[in-house]
């Protein structure tokens, strides 16, 4: 994981991802100041190390002197170029525009002098510096794409007319030799304020969008049959669930990659990090579906079969529960009440997978990080209206009249088939939690608050069975700033092994 930070734990801000001859390139703005953008390397695309720097803002008076916002990084003919939007002093940082630099090797930038940078928002199509009721301009976070030997960008930007609240939609912008012209917007809901950083892809026949939304700190996403098709939703278009944000993809291969940050416990001003990614597949619908990187497995060292798992605790005594552990199947019980059935995870981090059938009614699910009191992480399984709940659940010794750590950090939604049962699989590495069922990632997020050493199921009143488990033993995350003295000490070898 990454986080880039220094005096403060939030500074890591929008990301693009490139991958170059198997090295995977983040640049990413660095918040608050927004003055640069930094430039990281990896070889797996989880682990990250600092570079030289890749861009800063200009001079006084040039048109990028005040901010940088976000870029996307792209390579045409064996040269990279980077479009990135630039905010203005003199317009006290209200208007922002599009400007490109280009690179040789990545590690080094020029600013274009070329005239038609920055690019700005004229026309009829969308808000502008005469026209801009909320007071200040969105043209900004441009999405590099070729579409037919013609080159587009994908920007945040909002529409001229419509509620001003609404306004937010995706625009397009087409340059043909040098000559810039101003699309129609390719998605405009008129439901959200901005669509950040949006993105788009093609993929088994359908083109999809993802942007970002600032009203509830989620990506979304929309579907046609063409590129400049009419754009639609699905009954669900909620790609990533609350604090994910500022998703780019990128192609590794055969593999459409996910990348985005996250902000801790959904503040805005809190710890933000880089999770490792995810991948992008569609279902028989068309819908996209987040699975897991195809790098965990990879990453695995050992394997332990859940006849190796070792003993199972009966946490909180209950008189009502029951355990009976079988060669191939565990059945955990609690006929009133709650129970947590735990073993001894082997590592703090790991792949945890099995087979899970619901045999009654009641509550179930799984905990992880789990101490001797019952303290740590829950995720629970309504399976009846097929919702999934990640809970922080746990002793508060710092408030004696609330002694109780109850928060919900994120929220999932899957389908039960008539068999009662799935698939599920639990990463854990450092503090990045992620869940699956049947293939599918339904939670994806960062986590502080245990690290008990206990996994297991739970149950309240319900009967639940585990089948064909492992868990498979990942290696610790390595230390960023650990990583980065290496680097410090030797500055041209910083593209070498992490």
């Amino acid at each position: 994981m990454y986080s880039g930070s220094g005096f403060s734990d939030w500074e890591i801000g929008d990301i693009t991802v490139i991958i170059h001859e198997g090295v995977y390139h983040l640049f990413h703005l660095i918040i608050p100041n927004h003055d640069y953008i930094a430039h990281a390397v990896s070889n797996d695309g989880i682990s990250w190390k600092r570079v030289k720097n890749a861009l800063f803002v200009g001079n006084p008076g040039e048109w990028d002197d005040d901010m940088l916002w976000t870029m996307d990084v792209v390579e045409v003919n064996g040269k990279f170029e980077m479009y990135y939007t630039g905010l203005q002093r003199r317009d006290r940082g209200v208007i922002s525009r599009i400007g490109l630099a280009t690179s040789d090797n990545l590690l080094d930038w020029e600013k274009s002098e070329k005239d038609i940078f920055p690019i700005s928002p004229k026309g009829i199509f969308y808000e502008n510096e005469t026209d801009n009721p909320r007071k200040w301009l969105s043209f900004r976070d441009p999405f590099w794409y070729k579409y037919k030997n013609e080159i587009y960008l994908l920007v945040c930007a909002r529409s001229i007319t419509g509620p001003v609240s609404r306004r937010g939609c995706v625009g397009l912008v087409k340059i043909t030799n040098d000559v810039v012209e101003l699309r129609p917007p390719l998605v405009y809901p008129m439901m959200y304020d901005d669509i950040e950083c949006p993105c788009i892809f093609e993929l088994k026949g359908r083109y999809y969008i993802i942007g970002s939304i600032r009203e509830d700190i989620k990506i979304r996403y929309w579907f046609a049959g063409d590129f400049f098709g009419e754009y639609h939703s699905f009954h669900s278009d909620v790609l990533l669930p609350k604090g994910n944000y500022a998703a780019r993809i990128v192609k590794d291969g055969d593999h459409i990659l996910l990348y985005n940050f996250f902000y801790s416990y959904g503040k805005i001003d809190a710890l933000r990090v880089l999770p490792p990614p995810k991948e992008l597949d569609i279902d028989e619908s068309g819908r996209l579906l987040i699975k897991s990187y195809y790098r965990w497995d990879m990453q695995v060292t050992k394997t332990i079969l859940q006849t190796d798992f070792g003993n199972v605790k009966h946490l909180l005594s209950n008189p009502t529960a029951s355990s009976a552990i079988e060669v191939d199947k565990w059945t955990c019980a609690s006929r009133s009440g709650y129970e947590i059935f735990s073993f001894d995870k082997p590592s703090s981090s790991f792949i945890w997978e099995g087979l899970l059938t619901v045999e009654g009614m009641g509550k179930l699910g799984l905990v992880s990080d789990i101490d001797e009191d019952g303290n740590g992480y829950f995720i629970s399984f309504d399976v009846q209206n097929g919702l999934l709940q990640m809970r922080a659940w746990g002793f508060n010794p710092l408030d004696v009249r609330q002694n109780f750590i109850f928060n919900e950090l994120q929220v999932g939604v899957f389908k039960m088939n008539k068999e009662n049962r799935f698939n599920f699989r639990l990463i854990h590495y450092g503090n990045y939690i992620e869940f699956s069922i049947d293939g599918e990632v339904k939670l994806t997020l960062m986590d502080y608050a245990f690290s008990g050493g206990g996994i297991g199921l739970y149950s309240a009143s319900s009967v639940i069975s585990l089948q064909n488990s492992v868990v498979k033993i990942l290696p610790e995350p390595i230390d960023e700033y650990a990583s980065q003295e290496e680097a410090r000490k030797s500055p041209e070898s910083s593209l070498g092994p992490l």
